[in-house]
């Protein structure tokens, strides 16, 4: 795979460079919208602590770490090593995010790529983040930039794709869904069926997980948020923040870092900046789309409307998200009246979570004929969740592959809903703490086992039940 950094003539399209290498600078070109001056790196704060984390050689988006096989090293290593700790300094990632509140979008970019170098990249969905790759480019740092191809965009977005690789030298990482749950989808509600019943399944199997798979390999990423683009769930971006509901590299909560430049700008001014540096440009936004998805989910906007009114037009106007960015969601929206249907009682009707032939679906008497069995013939995973959860959406494309890898391995994996009513009854039968919470059901012991750590993914999940058994 070939990796993106910008075309200065010290770039560098090498998979054996150095994250430790830095290219020469040259003259920065525009730095401010409407007054184009070169950045002035004395502006940025010196007082952010830099962030602890390995530096190693370039690697692919997706790419795993190596496995040490134990078994290989010996006993007296294991024995008489000394133990050398490592000591981790934190970032305030609030406190940064003030201190760059009224940076330009410049600034921000070049903070971003200097704390985090090769472990960086920009999500490019082929609308107007172009002016992300621009100002990248513009810090004559490397820079690697990734996007999610759904198999259902439009010609004008794969053209733009292929000119913006041209115009800056780079190689575009594409992440595509998983072809046996796109099909699996398909032939069970057919090429539409977001029309009836709501956009999210499709955008999770198509947008979410895919994307979920990159930021694996990442520590950070930068994203085109901006405030302006839905008052209604964008209205409080931070310019950084530690990304409240992907994984990065290291697993776990807190472990990526999520970075938007351009949050505090307004839509006609990312515009007057594009004009202004001559870059390509998608061909729709000349007829009449402002915000660019899917084929089937976009559509033209007239004059007046908001740009987000040409995105999932038959829904309503809070839940105009696909799930990328739903941790910027306000609390309110989660709770009342964003990205689900409201009932009439009040509560809001969410798109639930696992859905998939691997994960069995346990109902309150399921999950207490499983307490009142001693010696059981298969050990069962099970998680606790609730489907509005930021954290158990996050955890999804782990759970359901592990299930899959598990699948005819003697263990059964899963899922109880334990929100509202059956709140009460997990937390004092099944050990809920808060969501998710997963727990083992071992073949020899009446009470379920407690999943100990925060870190979700299929390695850990794995290692959890292997030691079980």
């Amino acid at each position: 795979m070939a990796f993106s950094v910008s075309s200065s003539p010290a770039a560098v399209h090498s998979s054996s460079l150095s994250s430790s290498f830095e290219q020469p600078r040259g003259p920065l070109a525009a730095a401010q919208f409407g007054a184009f001056q070169p950045l002035d790196r004395s502006h940025l704060s010196s007082t952010a602590v830099n962030f602890s984390r390995r530096r190693c050689a370039v690697r692919p988006l997706n790419a795993a770490e190596p496995k040490r096989n134990d078994s290989i090293v010996p006993s007296a290593a294991t024995l008489f090593a000394p133990e050398v700790v490592e000591k981790v300094e934190v970032e305030d990632y609030e406190k940064l995010a003030e201190e760059l509140e009224n940076a330009s979008p410049l600034e921000i970019m070049d903070k971003a790529l200097e704390k985090f170098g090769n472990d960086i990249a920009i999500a490019f969905s082929g609308a107007e983040d172009v002016a992300l790759i621009e100002y990248a480019h513009l810090t004559g740092r490397p820079f690697r930039v990734f996007s999610l191809d759904t198999g259902r965009l439009n010609p004008e977005t794969y053209k733009l794709f292929d000119d913006v690789e041209k115009r800056y030298g780079i190689r575009i990482e594409y992440m595509f869904p998983d072809a046996a749950e796109v099909q699996a989808l398909v032939r069970s509600k057919g090429l539409f069926s977001f029309y009836e019943d709501g956009h999210q399944e499709c955008c999770r199997v198509r947008k979410v997980r895919p994307l979920r798979r990159a930021l694996k390999g990442l520590r950070a990423w930068i994203t085109g948020q901006r405030k302006d683009q839905s008052p209604g769930t964008r209205s409080e971006i931070p310019i950084v923040q530690v990304d409240p509901v992907f994984e990065g590299l290291d697993g776990g909560i807190g472990s990526l870092v999520k970075w938007n430049p351009v949050a505090n700008v307004k839509g006609n001014d990312v515009w007057n900046f594009l004009r202004a540096m001559n870059v390509p440009v998608n061909a729709l936004h000349a007829k009449g789309y402002v915000s660019i998805g899917c084929e089937p989910c976009t559509r033209p906007v007239l004059p007046g409307q908001h740009e987000r009114e040409g995105r999932w037009w038959w829904e309503d106007a809070k839940a105009k998200e696909c799930g990328l960015h739903k941790g910027n969601i306000k609390e309110e929206n989660l709770n009342g009246n964003g990205n689900g249907s409201v009932h009439a009682n009040g509560t809001v009707a969410h798109s639930d979570l696992f859905n998939t032939q691997s994960v069995v679906n346990l109902s309150r008497p399921g999950i207490e004929n499983l307490l009142k069995l001693e010696n059981r013939k298969e050990a069962w995973l099970v998680v606790l969740y609730a489907p509005w959860c930021q954290f158990c959406q996050a955890m999804e494309g782990s759970y359901v592959e592990l299930a899959e890898k598990l699948a005819g391995s003697g263990v059964k994996v899963a899922k109880f809903r334990a929100d509202g009513e059956e709140k009460a009854y997990a937390q004092q039968e099944l050990q809920l703490g808060s969501f998710p919470t997963i727990v083992l059901f071992t073949k020899h012991s009446s009470r379920p086992i407690k999943y100990p750590s925060e870190k979700r993914d299929v390695d850990s999940l794995m290692a959890f039940v292997n030691a079980l058994q």
